[in-house]
Parts: C-alpha cells; structure tokens; sequence
C-alpha cells in the first residue's frame, strides 16, 4: 500500500539560508526566515512542478519502454 503522506521534497532552515548568504551575501534574522517560512509556498508552482515531471521522466519511459 502507498503511503500518502510521505513527504516527496522538502525544503529545511539551512537551505533558506544558503541561499540567502550566496545570492545576497548577508544572514537573514528569525523574523526574516518566518517570512520566507510563511510565503515561500506562494511562489513555487508544485502542480506544474508535479505535471511537468510526470510528462517528462514517467511518461516519456512509458513511450521509451513501448518501442
């Protein structure tokens, strides 16, 4: 049986703040990092992200593995 609430991807503190001191050269305060914590689902497209790779790694072994 699949279990449906394991978590595919995910994204912790230290990758915010990786980010944050390669792209901006500075850390970001607990105040900053709620922020991003609060907002950051509103920029990523997880459907399309999820369709995309359907279409591009599932589907297209399916058309490989039937020629």
């Amino acid at each position: 049986m699949i279990d449906t609430s394991k978590i595919i991807y995910s994204i912790n503190i230290e990758d915010v703040l990786n980010v944050a001191e390669e792209e901006f050269e500075r850390e970001l305060a607990e105040k900053e990092l709620k922020i991003v914590e609060d907002k950051i689902g509103d920029y990523i497209d997880w459907y399309g992200a999820i369709e995309m790779t359907i279409r591009n790694e599932v589907l297209k072994h399916d058309e490989d593995d039937s020629e």
